[in-house]
């Protein structure tokens, strides 16, 4: 946080998937997220924090208040520091999910490449040699930063930074 900034509440749905590891809970979570974002109108924005960006869409057609999607911030946070980037994914299905919000977004030819590295989203935090093998094969593909494809991989941020000497992207801080 920023001292004097904006009050941030991070909430968890109540109903719905632990995460997003397939289309089926990337469309469970959309339901309950405008059910919850609509009990609170004090909201001056929403942050949907699932790399995905479940939801995104429908929520700015629902809602009056700005809706940043953390994928959308990352790459853009991510073209900031480089003229290229790579992100490390879960899975190859989230690879195929990303690509879609990338090509949407228009900014598919700024992807290097996407690595999987097999993991659930529980599990996505505690495999930093898994990571770093995906951040040096991106960064060999011509990556000149990362992003991290689950918010779950949040602690890894700064690790993987100073191991791979490349800016490493973390989806909720952007």
């Amino acid at each position: 946080r920023l001292p004097g900034g904006p009050a941030v509440e991070c909430l968890t749905l109540a109903t719905g998937p632990f995460g997003v590891e397939s289309e089926a809970d990337a469309a469970a979570v959309v339901p309950p997220m405008l059910a919850l974002a609509r009990t609170r109108p004090d909201a001056a924005a929403l942050v949907v924090a699932c790399y995905s960006d479940p939801g995104v869409e429908a929520l700015r057609e629902a809602l009056p208040v700005p809706v940043i999607g953390i994928q959308e911030a990352a790459v853009l946070t991510a073209l900031t520091r480089a003229e290229s980037f790579g992100v490390i994914a879960l899975s190859e299905g989230s690879i195929r999910r990303h690509t879609r919000r990338l090509r949407a977004l228009g900014l598919l030819e700024r992807r290097a490449g996407e690595e999987p590295v097999a993991l659930s989203v529980a599990d996505s935090g505690h495999a930093p040699a898994k990571l770093e093998a995906a951040g040096r094969a991106l960064i060999a593909k011509g990556a000149g930063a990362l992003i991290l494809g689950c918010a779950g991989m949040a602690p890894a941020r700064a690790p993987l930074e100073a191991a791979l000497g490349v800016p490493v992207i973390e989806p909720t801080q952007a």
